[in-house]
């Protein structure tokens, strides 16, 4: 059951500190992403659809909202012919993992998405990350297929080894 006090807010530049944090967290893992270190703000504002980007946040009495986790969809191309096609990413903080921030923050992504006619989300993810790939699935993603050896990681744990990406849509009804 979801938490009841996790609200789902636009993702505005006043979140970008607690996002840059989830996001770096992320990259330390090795099986998040390709990039070895978060962008600016001004990229990170740039290349993201400000329509579609949201924070999962808990108010607390004394203090600023807490950000938990963020969702945001980007343009897979500038052709028109792909005008309805994005691609997602979900990072929510290790500390809130397992409380239903994901699948909250993916779920207002396709609500979003789907309201402004866009037809399919889609998101590369690594096979070890089997939590994306199952919170992609349960809220109707399909595994496209695998594109083997995709890229080589630069950094951190996995520095130098080749990845599979695992290629899942969502084609809205």
């Amino acid at each position: 059951m979801p938490d009841p006090e996790i609200t789902v807010v636009r993702l505005l530049e006043q979140h970008w500190p607690a996002v840059r944090a989830i996001y770096a967290a992320g990259i330390v893992t090795g099986h998040a992403t390709f990039e070895t270190e978060p962008p600016s703000w001004e990229a990170f504002d740039a290349g993201r659809l400000p329509e579609h980007r949201f924070v999962a946040e808990v108010r607390r009495p004394d203090a600023a909202p807490a950000i938990l986790g963020w969702v945001v969809a980007s343009p897979v191309s500038d052709r028109c012919a792909y005008s309805g096609v994005v691609e997602d990413s979900v990072y929510v903080d290790q500390r809130a993992q397992g409380r239903g921030v994901g699948r909250r923050l993916l779920a207002q992504l396709i609500a979003s998405t789907e309201a402004a006619g866009i037809w399919t989300i889609q998101s590369g993810i690594f096979p070890e990350n089997t939590a994306s790939l199952a919170l992609h699935h349960a809220l109707g993603f399909r595994t496209v297929g695998i594109r083997e050896r995709l890229g080589r990681m630069a950094s951190g744990p996995m520095a130098g080894q080749w990845r599979d990406v695992v290629l899942v849509e969502r084609r809205a009804p």
